[in-house]
């Protein structure tokens, strides 16, 4: 009896290993899935301000915000990650991706190389994107100037450096699914839906996270402690958060910074609004409309 039970647990450890092999596969798109296209710069140019590229992939206390050289520390309660090369080089940036290498890497957070990203890259939120508007952004950042030398290596615990692990991560948290617009909402509604969940990311900063790392989706927008740690606070952004603005308030603050109560937006903060600021009038227009349609959602309380 024992025997067969030391059998049955050794077959079922063997499918349990096989089926979490299977389950954490970094996931491609195939460059058979692109159909011939011919890039929008212009459009390439919205989605580089609208996902904030340069917030977190320009080079640290350079001027230039196109100089895309990576390397800003980004503190997490995981450890410490610090974002690529994205400029145009071929050895050190993404200058050698092929268009299929960059979709990738957007939709299902995979390298060329096939590991897995970390999620501090918000593929969660890019996997929206629609592909010509992924297309588009990449063939923008290639006309961007190429800077050499790569990045260093993310501080984190040991057991975190197993990237197998982040396919178990995918696993529970990244659906594949792309935005849907709503036919009972308004064109505007939709564009601002799109802005703010795909390109713009804003979830990923404006919500509370569970253990794993993962957006709680009851809390979605709704602010919680900030992740870089100390005693910062990410503003609630639904109607609980902001409902004392107007959508015009909400559209002057994105393209000015400054509140309706006088004071002005710093922090990580300022750097978004610095982004959204280049975006069309009526992108900004649409994001504020989004915003404003939100339902309200009570997050945690500021200590």
């Amino acid at each position: 009896m024992l025997r067969k039970l030391a059998m049955l647990a050794v077959i079922v450890a063997v499918v349990g290993a096989a089926a979490l092999w299977v389950v954490t596969i970094p996931a491609t798109i195939p460059a058979g899935a692109l159909v011939p296209y011919a890039p929008n710069l212009d459009n390439g140019k919205t989605m580089f301000h609208a996902g904030g590229c340069a917030t977190c992939h320009a080079t640290p206390n350079h001027q230039d915000k196109t100089q895309l050289g990576g390397g800003l520390g980004l503190k997490t309660p995981f450890g410490t990650f610090f974002p690529p090369n994205i400029s145009p080089d071929r050895d050190d940036g993404i200058g050698g991706w092929s268009e299929a290498d960059f979709v990738t890497a957007m939709w299902k957070g995979t390298s060329p190389g096939g590991r897995h990203y970390y999620p501090v890259f918000p593929y969660t939120s890019y996997q929206r994107m629609k592909m010509e508007d992924a297309r588009d952004l990449f063939a923008y950042l290639k006309t961007l100037p190429p800077v050499k030398g790569k990045t260093r290596e993310h501080e984190l615990p040991f057991y975190l450096n197993i990237r197998r692990m982040v396919g178990g991560w995918k696993f529970l948290f990244l659906d594949g699914e792309p935005f849907k617009p709503d036919p009972s909402k308004s064109v505007q509604l939709n564009r601002g839906a799109y802005l703010v969940n795909a390109a713009g990311h804003c979830a990923e900063c404006h919500s509370t996270r569970n253990f794993l790392g993962a957006i709680i989706s009851s809390q979605r927008f709704a602010g919680g402690p900030d992740p870089e740690g100390g005693d910062g606070w990410v503003p609630n952004i639904t109607p609980v958060g902001i409902g004392d603005y107007s959508k015009s308030d909400v559209e002057h603050i994105l393209e000015t910074g400054d509140l309706p109560n006088g004071d002005t937006i710093a922090g990580p903060m300022a750097a978004v609004v610095d982004n959204v600021s280049k975006l069309s009038p009526e992108d900004r227009s649409a994001i504020a409309a989004y915003l404003k349609s939100l339902p309200p959602v009570q997050g945690p309380k500021h200590p």
